[in-house]
């Protein structure tokens, strides 16, 4: 029997190897060939002897390049004429609009993409008109489109006048669930993140505050920055971990913080981010937009308190007051209090923790999203 051919494509290569990590084997093993695009990078290789899919190279690029963007077009429709995918699925802005305009040009029947976050939520002037009128192009090419969470469907509907009909949350929200056997707080995993607190020169009973993700402007890392810094309590430390990025770069106040404050550490990417989640007494996460964010589940999963930002997605996963703590967007005040609050109450951090691993548990198991989104797929061509 001919098996379904799956078409996934994302901007660059780190999105398919970690945000889509293991999804694609298990659609491979559940009757789909899978075929996957994305600009070149070192994640590529890695990503395929893993998932077992194969992988080409479009020229894409994250900003905003006309010329290139063409050839990227051109690209993506001569892959789609020779490889004739029965589903074309796309993930993360250029390559949702490229991705969709090509599978359209050339008549594939689904067209499916999925929104794990609205750069145009934070975009001012021209900038943010561009960013609309492109996003409601790679929807009207869509057949349909799959919001990360359902507050991001909510703002969709509002703000770019999508027929709700197109839009559709797989689960309970997440574009790849948690797989809890991984995030799992293990005595090995204890003893790997002490390791690290001591090879960053954090004391024993040193107080981390951890922040993971893109070290850029609007992950909130100026104000994360700032209210750590009004806390002058000489037994904490933040800890960065993450690459910083050009495309949003921070402060200069920031920067120069950050490399002269010797309570404030830097680790640059880490694969394997548990360990230091394993050493963390409070992950904070202030954020200005998401969609709906793997880290705060990773979090949860690992059983760290977390503050962030009430925002889509995290305002889903996290209860206010209950399995952790909302904060404005932008605000050092509230963050800052938020941050003294969990670091004065050790019995609050605990309760908030556990009810957040309880909640990752019953709604955001990797298995489970990943079947929804199997049956799916299944409605719409014969395995």
């Amino acid at each position: 029997m001919v098996r379904p051919k799956l078409l996934r494509i994302t901007t660059v290569p780190i999105s398919l190897d970690i945000l889509l990590k293991g999804q694609l084997k298990y659609m491979r093993e559940n009757g789909f060939e899978v075929i996957t695009a994305s600009a070149d990078g070192p994640e590529v290789l890695i990503m395929q002897e893993r998932e077992g899919v194969s992988h080409v190279i479009i020229p894409f690029t994250r900003a905003i390049t006309p010329l290139q963007d063409i050839k990227g077009l051109k690209a993506l429709i001569g892959l789609i004429k020779k490889e004739n995918p029965d589903i074309v699925h796309s993930h993360t802005p250029k390559a949702g609009l490229l991705g969709m305009m090509a599978a359209k040009i050339c008549g594939v029947k689904h067209r499916l993409h999925t929104v794990a976050g609205l750069p145009l939520m934070e975009a001012t002037g021209l900038k943010k008109s561009i960013l609309k009128i492109t996003e409601s192009l790679t929807y009207t090419c869509a057949t349909k489109v799959y919001p990360n969470s359902y507050k991001l469907k909510s703002y969709i509907i509002n703000n770019l006048k999508v027929n709700e009909s197109k839009l559709k949350v797989i689960g309970k929200g997440s574009s790849n669930g948690i797989d809890l056997s991984i995030f799992n707080k293990t005595e090995d995993l204890l003893a790997q993140g002490q390791k690290i607190k001591e090879d960053l020169n954090i004391p024993g009973d040193g107080f981390v505050y951890t922040y993971i993700g893109r070290i850029v402007g609007d992950k909130g890392i100026n104000e994360l920055v700032k209210a750590f810094v009004k806390m002058q309590n000489k037994s904490a430390y933040l800890v960065l971990v993450g690459p910083m990025e050009a495309l949003d770069p921070l402060d200069e106040d920031t920067l120069s913080e950050i490399e002269n404050n010797n309570y404030i550490i830097t680790t640059g990417f880490q694969a394997d981010v548990r360990p230091y989640l394993a050493f963390s007494d409070v992950f904070v996460f202030p954020s200005y937009r998401e969609g709906f964010p793997n880290v705060v589940l990773q979090a949860a999963a690992m059983e760290v308190a977390t503050i962030a930002s009430d925002i889509n997605g995290c305002n889903e996963i996290i209860e206010d007051n209950q399995s952790g703590i909302l904060v404005p967007t932008k605000r050092v005040e509230e963050l800052h209090a938020a941050m003294q609050d969990l670091f004065s109450n050790e019995n609050k951090r605990k309760h908030m923790a556990k009810k957040a691993l309880a909640n990752v548990r019953a709604h955001y198991d990797q298995p489970y999203l990943w079947n929804c989104l199997m049956e799916e797929y299944k409605s719409m061509v014969h395995v």
